[in-house]
């Protein structure tokens, strides 16, 4: 399953510092050289005074809770921003400082932190802001005096939408810090990119008011990143596609992570499905030798490349030759951040292993590659486009996102727009990793992590033929031939998505389609459990295809585990084998409601919904609402706390996506 667009396991490792380096937070070095602009210089000692100067005067500070990027990426630009509004800001990750230092920001004229957090999962804090939340939560913290504001990303399908916004909002200020601006809400299910600029358009003037500054007028673009094109420089010094280290992917050591990705040679890519439109897959890969662990439910996260045919078109419409080495370098010389990806790299590299060149543009990217157009006409619409006017609203939303215009459809479908291929990559995001749940079981499967997951590819209104990246990249991973082995770049994410402790637990399974996946995992293990000779409760599984002849996935394990006795019951939709009526897993659920409520209400059995979020874990969940109703005689206010109820005690799970 596709964990798309919702935001490492081992311990960071210490940094070494040389016998003279100071030993001091990167927070307390950003505080530093904002606390120089205000203090007086007896205040300092030289090397803070040293530091101060480093600075040049900040006073906003961004942190974000990214998992897949979006959050990150409109810290940066709320960052950016701050300069348009005569300020000085920073984008920052908190589990590169110590946030307990947080208090000092009031020890600086006009600082204001902002929090850019999106939510992950069921309510969870994103992997780079769990130590924050684990610090909030201890509660020991002094925030008096302290500015801040929250942006929280997430989507409404989910059970606990923007939980963690939420949560860091209503924090802070039992902490003492000061709310300057109110929590603003971007919701993924609807249009976040407009949730966000309305935010923010409404933002800035309030901040502008409330610490007595004015807005500098300048409108036009403001580069963050310069270019430095490397004539001579040996090819060994060159990024060709790795994360982190230089050269990590020839030399392969754990602990392997998200910036230390384990290549993962492809063992299997077999088509599931034997008939029909679509391509499902099953692919295996090996991690023998990598030390990696998993258990099933975890995720794994595997970092796709895009398409060599839209980054030579790209490079053929802008008219620059892709092979040249290039650095680009934050102007801002103190910033953690000293380039947008890995560099020296090849503007080749970068489009295919570190840009998102699939995905929408977002409405920043059009205003400043907007100075670019020849034409006045492309021009003003790209600009109305990044405004939070209506008709700019209505422009952005019909020519980019209902047509599903990527960047490169955008340039060849607006002539006049040729911008410079380096500040195309500055402002373009990063492509991020993927994560699919684990379709296999470590017991029986401890050396391969298996994936099922749908070929994404579909016409858009544009009659273009848009591809899904990492689909459609796994699709042409197969296994060793001619003595090369076909590799995939991957770490294991951990989940919440587990197994009842206690075997005996009944569970009851729900996974239409792909959704399958971290259930194929669940019955191997519960298989084996029954081979150590445990006391293994009733497994009953819920699935749902289109056709039986066609994709009924997996239906000889399956068919196999219900024979031998691990699966106590098998039940399948077949959605469109009917003429006239079309049977969805819910439908299922309620035919079997007696077996249903007893197992639930009984028996203390253990829910599991893996799937679509925005219709199929909805309807089920509706259906228990009416199972509960009927069967323990409640109203659907009883039966929705009921319920909920299941998920607080961790009874009721959903590894879902949108």
């Amino acid at each position: 399953m596709l964990m798309a667009d919702i935001e490492s396991e081992a311990p960071p490792t210490q940094p070494v510092l040389a016998e003279d380096e100071p030993l001091l937070s990167n927070l307390d070095i950003f505080l530093f050289s904002l606390i120089a602009v205000s203090a007086p210089s007896s205040q300092l000692s030289s090397f803070d005074l040293q530091l101060g100067m480093l600075g040049g005067g900040r006073n906003i500070v961004v942190f974000y809770g990214s998992q897949t990027g979006t959050a990150e990426e409109f810290a940066n630009r709320l960052a950016k921003d701050a300069q348009r509004y005569g300020m000085k800001g920073m984008a920052a990750d908190p589990e590169e400082y110590d946030m307990s230092e947080l208090s000092r920001l009031t020890e600086i004229d006009n600082s204001l932190a902002i929090f850019s957090m999106a939510t992950y999962g069921e309510g969870d804090p994103t992997d780079n802001a769990q130590d924050f939340y684990d610090w909030l939560q201890e509660g020991g913290a002094e925030l008096g005096g302290v500015n801040f504001t929250v942006f929280a990303l997430g989507n409404k399908t989910y059970e606990h939408y923007n939980a963690m916004g939420k949560y860091v909002d209503k924090r802070l200020e039992e902490l003492g810090a000061k709310r300057v601006f109110d929590l603003g809400m971007g919701d993924d299910d609807g249009n976040l990119e407009e949730d966000f600029v309305s935010w923010r358009e409404q933002f800035w003037p309030a901040m502008c008011e409330h610490f007595g500054v004015e807005a500098t007028g300048e409108e036009s673009s403001i580069r963050q990143y310069e270019l430095k094109v490397h004539v001579d420089i040996s090819p060994s010094k060159v990024y060709t596609g790795e994360l982190g280290r230089l050269k990590s992917f020839e030399q392969q050591k754990p602990p392997f992570d998200a910036k230390n990705p384990f290549l993962a040679p492809v063992t299997v890519n077999r088509k599931l499905n034997r008939a029909g439109g679509r391509h499902l897959m099953h692919i295996e890969l090996d991690i023998s030798g990598s030390k990696i662990r998993y258990e099933s439910g975890d995720h794994v996260a595997v970092y796709p490349t895009n398409d060599s045919a839209l980054v030579n078109r790209l490079g053929e419409i802008l008219g620059v030759d892709l092979d040249t080495v290039i650095s680009l370098n934050n102007l801002d010389e103190e910033s953690n951040k000293k380039h947008p990806f890995p560099c020296p790299s090849t503007y080749r590299t970068a489009l295919t292993h570190y840009l998102d060149i699939t995905h929408p543009p977002r409405t920043n990217v059009l205003y400043e590659l907007a100075q670019y157009a020849t034409d006045g006409q492309d021009q003003e619409n790209m600009r109305k486009m990044a405004s939070s006017s209506a008709e700019g609203k209505a422009l952005y939303q019909s020519f980019v996102l209902d047509s599903c215009r990527n960047i490169l459809a955008v340039l060849e479908d607006l002539p006049s727009l040729r911008p410079p291929i380096d500040h195309l990559c500055e402002l373009l995001p990063r492509l991020q990793a993927r994560y699919y749940s684990i379709a296999s079981s470590s017991k029986v499967h401890p050396d391969s992590i298996h994936i099922c997951a749908v070929v994404v590819e579909y016409e858009t209104k544009t009659g273009r033929l848009n591809k899904g990246v990492a689909t459609n990249w796994l699709k042409s991973k197969m296994p060793a031939d001619n003595g090369h082995k076909a590799t995939v770049p991957m770490y294991v994410r951990k989940s919440q998505f587990r197994l009842p402790f206690k075997a005996s637990s009944p569970v009851i399974m729900v996974g239409p389609g792909t959704g399958i996946a971290p259930f194929m995992g669940f019955i191997q293990e519960r298989g084996w459990l029954k081979e150590q000779g445990k006391d293994v409760g009733e497994t009953t599984m819920y699935f749902g295809c289109r056709h039986k002849a066609e994709d009924f996935l997996y239906q000889e394990e399956l068919e196999n585990f219900e024979k031998t006795g691990v699966l106590t019951k098998l039940n399948v939709a077949f959605s469109r084998d009917q003429a006239h009526k079309v049977i969805y897993v819910q439908h299922i659920l309620k035919k079997n409601k007696e077996e249903l409520w007893r197992q639930i209400h009984t028996d203390n059995a253990h829910i599991y919904i893996c799937g679509d979020a925005r219709n199929m874990a909805r309807d089920v969940q509706n259906a228990f609402y009416e199972i509960a109703e009927e069967l323990g005689g409640m109203t659907r206010t009883q039966a929705t706390d009921y319920i909920k109820k299941l998920m607080t005690k961790g009874r009721y799970s959903q590894d879902v996506w949108s």
